[in-house]
């Protein structure tokens, strides 16, 4: 009888496995940091922290993605928690202290600068001794210059001066020439050169800064943020800065073609002159990445061509990838099937809006299109760059609820403009005063689904407290938003309410928290606690009258998707969706921010999806 290998022999190869999958991980998890895409960024580290919990990389790499999407609050304990590790950790490297202790300086400043400008100045020397301490500590000149700008934007000049001074002391020591390193020496170096009014130094540096940054649109974009916070105290002209200009973020949108036998669409003599209009449009303007759907014809003609100027795109579609071939590219012909399926290889990301097979709801279209600009909108929000619209239109208004028409009216009402690629295009016959889809009543609505957790210890004698001191403020609520609220339900301890936009969906329920919070359950004579959850969500969904209430109601699995989030929110918290997100920042401006928190697994395992934490809205900076 042979002797079995020992334990740690057998799983070798396992464990060898594990640590490469781990360290690839961390790879994509840098990688995304470095594109500006912080949501992979976070997933990614933390898949890393799910099976090594003390992995300090995975730790700092998942708070600063936290830090930059915005999150604050869960960013602060995620620094919390890493510098708790460090501390007590003996094999950690320098510079993973340096950096892990730079965190909360980071942290500080996003504060300052989010503050109205009566708290700015308090705020931002806070940020700026905490930098500064962390500078003395470990002599890093990260920590440094950053010290020497917050000092600047509190009002301290003088210190700001010397420590800029002392930065490009260190600056001058450094030895690093290659690669990342090499861009944040030269950024430091013209970020104090700006502060010391030495311009011509600050401008060959960034010059110096622009050829090391390569494809790392973050950190040129982190760089152009910071330096325009220095142009702006010191009255500089930020002109200065477009050297490192970025790219702009692109959505884009148009008509079908015709098909044989069914003439309805851009006509097919008319693709040349498409396609030579598209290539001149992204032939002139550099974009990071672009965002739309894959409709044969004009989607697919600027899906080519981006891909062709080496830009990243992002696919929308309404539902499959198989049932959209079939239902919008395929009957177009063979060969944009074969077109569509190329574009669905290269693209750097394929959405699809809806689980359920099509059945005619045609605002499914314009819904996946909405989330679609809402991406758009964000991404080039944190680039701090151009959102631009592109459009292959006959310039006909079209259906309401989907169609290029209604993909163009949308943006325009961002205030934002769209470049018109005009086309003739065929049209269906339409019968005077017929509608385009008589047969069509599903909306687009937002849904909010509340529960209070802890209301199953309340017994009899607590019954018309609760529903008086509880329930009717929570009424309240929902009625002061008057006919924005399309529908509303309860069970006990449970609110449905269904909105005609995601304004008042995302208002609404951050006010039903508001008053949640306000009311004193000791004083009613309720058991602590009694939390308030709230999940929300946008979506396809269709009015039918309920038969058994005998009351109009809605349906759909939007509305199943929409009552599992709630479960898994914490109390006193909003989560919503990556559709109620993206509809956010299309409808709502800078009214209200959502928080990646990761990807969650939602009630009876029905998914896992992309979640957020909605609050209302401050202005991000990195």
């Amino acid at each position: 009888m042979g002797m079995s290998a020992p334990r740690s022999m057998r799983d070798l190869p396992d464990r060898v496995e594990k640590q490469a999958s781990m360290t690839d991980r961390l790879d994509v998890a840098r990688s995304a940091l470095a594109r500006g895409d912080v949501i992979l960024a976070y997933d990614a580290a933390n898949e890393v922290v799910a099976r090594e919990p003390h992995d300090l990389n995975a730790l700092y790499l998942a708070a600063l993605a936290l830090l930059r999407s915005g999150a604050q609050e869960r960013a602060r304990a995620a620094i919390g928690h890493l510098q708790d590790l460090v501390a007590t950790t003996r094999d950690v490297s320098d510079q993973l202290r340096e950096d892990a202790a730079a965190l909360e300086g980071r942290l500080a400043k996003q504060i300052a600068l989010a503050a109205h400008d009566g708290e700015r100045a308090t705020l931002a020397a806070e940020a700026a001794r905490l930098y500064e301490s962390v500078a003395v500590r470990h002599g890093g000149y990260f920590t440094s210059i950053n010290a020497a700008t917050m000092w600047l934007i509190a009002g301290d000049r003088e210190r700001s001066e010397s420590l800029a001074e002392h930065t490009l002391e260190l600056v001058a020591v450094d030895s690093r020439v290659e690669g990342m390193a090499a861009y944040w020496k030269a950024a430091t170096e013209a970020e104090a050169s700006l502060i010391l009014g030495d311009l011509v130094r600050a401008r060959s540096a960034l010059t110096a800064a622009a050829k090391l940054a390569g494809d790392d649109v973050a950190s040129r974009a982190t760089t152009r943020r910071q330096l325009r916070l220095v142009c702006d105290v010191l009255l500089l002209d930020v002109e200065i800065l477009e050297v490192l200009a970025l790219p702009d973020v692109l959505h884009f949108c148009g008509h079908r073609m015709e098909s044989t036998g069914d003439p309805v669409g851009i006509m097919l003599d008319d693709e040349a002159q498409v396609i030579e209009a598209v290539g001149a449009f992204v032939g002139s303007r550099s974009f990071d990445s672009a965002f739309g759907s894959l409709a044969c014809g004009a989607d697919i003609i600027i899906a080519e061509e981006l891909l062709r100027h080496g830009v990243s795109l992002n696919v929308f579609l309404p539902f499959s990838v198989d049932e959209f071939d079939a239902i919008s590219v395929h009957p177009g012909g063979k060969e944009w099937s074969e077109r569509y399926r190329a574009c669905l290889d290269r693209a750097s990301s394929v959405m699809i809006a809806s689980d359920s097979p099509f059945t005619g709801q045609v605002p499914l279209f314009g819904y996946a299109s909405r989330i679609a600009m809402g991406h758009t909108l964000n991404r080039a929000s944190y680039l701090g760059v151009d959102a631009v619209q592109l459009a292959v239109w006959d310039g006909e208004p079209g259906d309401p609820v989907a169609g290029t028409g209604h993909d163009v009216e949308a943006w325009r009402k961002t205030g934002r403009a769209s470049h018109i690629v005009s086309v003739k295009r065929r049209r269906p016959p339409r019968a005077e005063g017929e509608v385009a889809h008589p047969h069509e009543h599903w909306i687009t609505g937002s849904m909010l689904f509340s529960d209070l957790q802890g209301f199953s210890r309340l017994t009899d004698q607590h019954q018309r407290r609760f529903v008086e001191g509880v329930l009717t403020p929570c009424a309240r609520v929902l009625e002061s938003f008057g006919e924005k609220v399309k529908y509303r339900n309860t069970w006990g301890d449970a609110i449905l309410a269904v909105f005609e936009d995601v304004a008042s969906a995302a208002d609404a329920a951050l006010a039903l928290q508001g008053v949640m919070s306000s009311i004193d359950l000791r004083d009613l004579g309720l058991p602590e606690p009694l939390g308030l959850r709230i999940g929300g969500h946008v979506g396809p969904i269709l009015p039918l009258a309920d038969p058994i209430r005998g009351v109009s109601a809605y349906w759909g699995r939007e509305m199943t998707r929409a009552a599992r989030i709630e479960p898994k929110t914490p109390e006193g918290e909003v989560y919503v969706t990556d559709a109620f997100a993206a509809l956010c920042a299309l409808e709502c401006g800078d009214a209200f921010v959502c928080e990646y928190v990761g990807r969650v697994t939602t009630a009876k395992d029905f998914e896992t999806i992309r979640m957020y934490r909605l609050r209302r809205g401050y202005s991000k900076t990195d």
